[in-house]
C-alpha cells in the first residue's frame, strides 16, 4: 500500500511538473494535454485519476507554486543571523532566481495574466511575499534601518509595484535572463529601501553591500 501511494505521488508531481512545463511555454489556452502526458510519462488514466480537467491540473500548478512561495518566504523570515533588509533582499533574490529556474513559479507567472486565471493574481505567490515584506520592513523600522516615519504599507505597495514591473519588462520566460532579472530586482530594492532607510543604514550599506543572496542549490529544484 505504501509502494503504490509513493508511486501515485511520483505519478502526480511529474505531471503537475510537465503542465507547468508546458502552461509556461504555451499558455493555457493553447497547453496541449498531449504534450503534458508526452512530458510526464504518464497514461491519459492516470492524469485524469488525479485531474478532473485542464483548469485543475493549472490550478494544482498554481497551488504548488503558491507552496514554494510560502516556504520561501519562511525561510527567510526565520533567518536570525541577518538584518531585516538583508533578508528582504535575499527573498527578493531567490524570487528572481526561481523565475529563471522553477517551471512551476514560472508557470504560474504565465498562468495569472491569463483572463482565465487573473482574478487569482491577488491569491498566489505576490500576497505571499507582500506579507513577508511588510513583515521585514516593521522590523527594519523597528531595528533602525528604516527611518521611524516610514509607512511599512506603502513601503509594501512600492516595491511590489517596481518588482513586478522589472519582471515584465525582463520577462524570464521569454529573452530575459536570471543575471539581469536578479540585478533589476537587487537595483529596485536598494532605490526604495534608499529612500526610507536611516542614515547610518545607508552608511554602512555603501561599505559593506547585501549580505545574503539565494543559491540555485537551495531551491530545491531536482524534486
Amino acid at each position: 500500500m505504501a509502494r503504490q501511494q509513493e508511486r501515485a505521488r511520483r505519478t502526480r508531481a511529474a505531471i503537475i511538473k510537465s503542465a507547468a512545463v508546458e502552461f509556461g511555454k504555451s499558455g493555457y489556452a493553447a497547453a496541449s494535454l498531449n504534450r503534458i502526458l508526452e512530458g510526464s510519462r504518464a497514461t491519459k488514466g492516470a492524469m485524469y485519476f488525479h485531474f478532473d480537467s485542464k483548469e485543475d491540473l493549472a490550478r494544482a500548478v498554481l497551488d504548488t507554486a503558491v507552496e514554494r512561495y510560502r516556504l520561501c518566504a519562511e525561510r527567510w523570515l526565520a533567518r536570525t543571523d541577518l538584518g531585516p533588509l538583508d533578508v528582504l533582499h535575499g527573498m527578493v533574490d531567490e524570487v528572481a532566481l526561481r523565475l529563471e529556474h522553477d517551471t512551476i513559479v514560472q508557470a504560474e507567472y504565465r498562468l495569472v495574466i491569463e483572463p482565465d486565471f487573473h482574478r487569482d493574481a491577488g491569491n498566489g505567490g505576490g500576497r505571499i511575499l507582500g506579507r513577508a515584506t511588510r513583515v521585514l520592513a516593521v522590523r527594519a523600522i523597528d531595528d533602525g534601518q528604516l527611518r521611524a516615519d516610514a509607512d511599512p504599507d506603502r513601503f509594501t505597495r512600492t516595491l511590489a509595484a517596481a518588482l513586478a514591473g522589472q519582471r515584465y519588462l525582463v520577462d524570464p520566460i521569454g529573452t530575459g535572463s536570471a543575471a539581469d532579472l536578479r540585478a533589476r530586482f537587487a537595483e529596485v530594492l536598494e532605490v526604495i529601501v534608499e529612500a526610507m532607510a536611516t542614515p547610518l543604514w545607508i552608511q554602512h550599506f555603501r561599505t559593506d553591500g547585501w549580505r545574503a543572496q539565494a543559491r540555485l542549490d537551495d531551491l530545491g529544484l531536482g524534486a
